[in-house]
Parts: structure tokens; sequence; C-alpha cells
């Protein structure tokens, strides 16, 4: 387990259509490293809505950004990074989502091969994730599961990130200056 904040991992976290993505790709640009946009979702011809914010997304990106398609191999993809690389990955909830059918023990060994990834990465990495346990408990299974593991794993990352930006109000937050840590559980 990681112990201290790691100055290259940025964690930018907050609520559906909060700006989270747009602040994360604000602090891309201010890296003045080489962008490397770690998409996580996967592309859904029958889904026009989800179709068009993927859309929204590309046309924000400046061209000389280079796209990576990751809807698995998140880990692999850390430790291939280059020093002189920004990581933008897009989102950590989307991620989740794709490997959701991983029994627990699967789960947690991708957790922590994440982490160890981190703990190596010589890239800056800047994680966006959804904000998902503010409202009502899900009503089913696998709601409840999703928000328990992106939950914890936010927690998690959030541990060893520095900064860690919440997102709300038309605000860009630094959790890391206003807040006080909790202990590792």
């Amino acid at each position: 387990m990681i112990s201290s904040p790691i100055a290259s991992i940025i964690l930018v976290t907050g609520a559906a259509r909060s700006g989270k993505s747009e602040w994360a790709e604000a602090l891309a640009v201010q890296s003045g490293k080489s962008v490397v946009y770690v998409a996580t979702a996967q592309a859904d011809p029958q889904d026009l809505e989800w179709q068009a914010r993927i859309l929204s997304h590309q046309q924000r990106r400046p061209a000389t950004w280079r796209t990576l398609s990751v809807p698995i191999a998140l880990t692999a993809t850390i430790q291939a990074a280059d020093p002189s690389e920004c990581l933008l990955v897009d989102s950590l909830g989307t991620w989740l989502a794709n490997l959701l059918d991983q029994s627990e023990s699967e789960w947690q060994q991708t957790v922590q091969e994440l982490l160890l990834s981190l703990a190596q990465v010589q890239a800056q990495v800047i994680f966006v994730a959804e904000e998902t346990g503010w409202g009502v408990v899900p009503a089913y299974p696998i709601g409840r599961l999703f928000r328990d593991r992106l939950g914890n794993l936010i927690r998690q990352i959030g541990a060893i990130a520095h900064p860690v930006y919440l997102i709300t109000g038309g605000y860009a937050l630094n959790l890391s200056q206003l807040g006080t840590p909790l202990p590792p559980s």
C-alpha cells in the first residue's frame, strides 16, 4: 500500500456535467508535457446520446493530443507511459463499468495492480472520476456494486494523488489544500 501522496498523480472528481473533464484538460495543458488522452469509453453505435458525449469530448481536445482507446488495459497503459507524457484518464467510472463482471477477488487484484503501477509511474497521470455515492442507494445489486467499488477506488487514488480536486457549482476546489486526509483504511 502506498502511504504518501505522489506529485505526478492528480485526481479530478465531481458530479455529472460538473466540468471535471474540462478542468482535467486544462491541467493537462498546464503540464507542458505531451498529452495522451486515455479514453476508457467504448463506442456503441446504437446509443446516439453516448456517441454525442464522446464526440463532444473529442472536439474539445487539441489536435496535438494523442488518443488511446483503453476500455480495460489501464494498468498496462500506465506502465508503458513515457516520463515526457501526461496521461489524462477519462474516466475511472467508465473503466470500472467495463470490468464490473469481475469477481470481488479479481477486482481487488486489478485495483492492486493499478495502484502498484501508480507507485512506479514516471509520467504525470490525471484521473477523472465520477462521484456516484451522493444520491440514493441504488435499488439493484449491480448499481450498489458499481457505486461501492468506485467510491473505494476514488478513495484509494485520492490518498496518493496530489492534488485532488472536487468540481462543483462551477468551481474547482483543491481538496489537498482545503481538506484533511483521512487515515489509511
